[in-house]
């Protein structure tokens, strides 16, 4: 079994780097990048060569090339010594024209080109332009060098790049001594009660592994994935950190500070980043901090996003199997009564109309009942889950009762029921011992499944009842062109896809010893 599972876990990795270059491949070679423009409000407001230059910038931004403006390379040159500040703003001093450069920015701009053209980098230059006698707005004179970034290496940065472990090299100029130190004695809480932590010197975060009263109880920030960073719905932030973070209202509470400066709060010191010079200049941060260990997260009342998609993916998941089961197994018991026809009418009406308009139908049902059809993060009651809930579970409880239904239909004409039947078993038993059990072994397959995809949240109904879960932030994505954002999520549906079929297989195999993960004859 282990080496089906090493098989299977490789062929897992493989498909979701496959698909994950398919997307790339897709978002970023065949899709028409201009369109990320359509709704950037900066995008209209400059013009000439200016809007050239703001258009690679912001490719370069959404990570479709590598861009290099000719002042930035004469920056890097000052950074190395290789050129003085004075210099500087001299060679960037381009001529309306090439022929028009003085001898020394003519030189420059040489080695300029030849260099980025060595690597592969096509090099653009843009004249002035002119309004009469005038520089027309924008129309400065440009010179850059661009390069698409191939998919191959892309992938590899990507991958490379997603796990991260937080080590006490990770910020660079940091002062004093780099380390970690180990305390069953948190001194957030004043050295007092029993709660171990890992503290860390020169790490991004202050505080890497630390125990408190909050479910669930032990915490970490040393281990972090890295999705990428949103540059349209989240603008600035990373991914992960979108759809992990709490929401709604900040939530105060008496904190105490390194300083042992005591007041109402909602900052969250275990969260606690690095940030140099913080203090410096800064009241605030100097009366509450003892070190640049400053940028802090705030308490806030709601849950994630994660954590929403979850809750009521969870639910509906509870609520498929508790409903949908019991029906199928009567439908199976009742074959061409009452109760089976009735059921087959709900399996092919729920089935042949469209998600959307049940979910609809649903929420104008729910609100002439009173109950809430939107979220509100801040004024949050668990009555604003049931019908973002039962709108999810209605279709896989459809399916749960066709399925099951047929798999125990047919599993009662097998030649074991005939053999039990002649050995005097009753239906009861021979439908709890035999039928069941064999029927049920392709409805365990989609189980983990159920449960991680969850997780992912639902595009539609989030969409419909404004819940603020991932599926919301997938749309939100494609709407505004958000590659990252895309990328990132679509790999999460896509590890969450493969981790559920093996995780199928393997129940499977606990449910039904017949089946082997062995290749031995027998």
């Amino acid at each position: 079994m282990a080496k089906y599972i090493l098989k299977r876990v490789l062929h897992a990795i493989f498909s979701v780097i496959v698909v994950i270059g398919i997307v790339m491949l897709l978002i970023y070679s065949l899709l028409n990048r201009d369109q990320i423009f359509a709704t950037d409000p900066n995008f209209i407001k400059v013009s000439a060569n200016a809007k050239t230059v703001y258009k690679y910038e912001t490719w370069e931004q959404f990570g479709y090339l590598d861009y290099v403006n000719y002042t930035e390379w004469l920056a890097e040159l000052v950074n190395k010594g290789e050129l003085g500040a004075d210099q500087r703003s001299t060679m960037a001093k381009l001529g309306r024209t090439a022929d028009k450069d003085t001898d020394e920015v003519s030189e420059y701009v040489k080695r300029f080109t030849e260099y980025y053209q060595g690597k592969g980098y096509e090099v653009i230059r843009l004249d002035t332009i002119m309004a009469g006698k005038s520089v027309a707005k924008g129309g400065q004179a440009q010179l850059f060098a661009t390069k698409d970034k191939p998919l191959f290496n892309r992938l590899v940065n990507y991958f490379g790049g997603i796990f991260h472990i937080d080590k006490v090299s990770d910020v660079k100029d940091y002062e004093g001594e780099r380390g970690l130190s180990f305390t069953l004695h948190d001194p957030l809480y004043g050295g007092e009660k029993f709660s171990p932590a890992i503290i860390g010197s020169g790490t991004n975060h202050k505080y890497l592994l630390y125990c408190d009263d909050k479910f669930p109880f032990v915490h970490q920030n040393l281990f972090s994935l890295n999705l990428g960073v949103s540059y349209s719905v989240s603008k600035g932030n990373e991914i992960w950190e979108t759809i992990t973070r709490s929401q709604g209202s900040y939530v105060q509470s008496m904190v105490t500070y390194p300083t042992n400066l005591t007041e109402m709060s909602a900052d969250d010191l275990h969260s606690a980043t690095y940030v140099a010079g913080s203090r410096d200049g800064n009241k605030l941060n100097a009366d509450r901090f003892t070190d640049d260990y400053t940028s802090v997260k705030l308490f806030r009342s709601g849950l994630s996003r994660m954590g929403y998609s979850f809750v009521i993916g969870i639910l509906s998941v509870l609520m498929t199997y508790l409903i949908g089961v019991p029906m199928a197994i009567w439908m199976a018991q009742k074959k061409d009564k009452a109760v089976d026809k009735i059921g087959s009418v709900y399996v092919v009406f729920i089935t042949a109309m469209p998600s959307l308009a049940y979910i609809f139908l649903v929420k104008s049902i729910g609100g002439q009942l009173g109950l809430p059809t939107t979220f509100d993060v801040d004024k949050f009651r668990w009555a604003m889950i049931l019908l973002p809930m039962v709108s999810l579970a209605l279709r896989p409880i459809g399916g749960m009762m066709r399925w099951l239904r047929r798999y125990m239909v047919d599993q009662q004409y097998a030649d074991y029921v005939k053999f039990a039947r002649s050995n005097g078993l009753s239906e009861r038993e021979i439908f709890s011992r035999h039928v069941l059990k064999n029927a049920a072994i392709p409805i365990v397959h989609g189980i983990p499944g159920s449960i991680l995809f969850s997780l992912t949240g639902a595009l539609i109904t989030e969409r419909v009842y404004v819940v603020p879960g991932v599926g919301g932030v997938f749309i939100n994505a494609i709407n505004a062109y958000d590659n990252g954002v895309i990328v990132g999520v679509a790999l999460w549906y896509a590890v969450f896809s493969v981790t559920a079929s093996l995780l199928g297989d393997i129940l499977m195999s606990v449910v039904d010893p017949r089946i082997s993960f062995t290749s031995k004859a027998r």
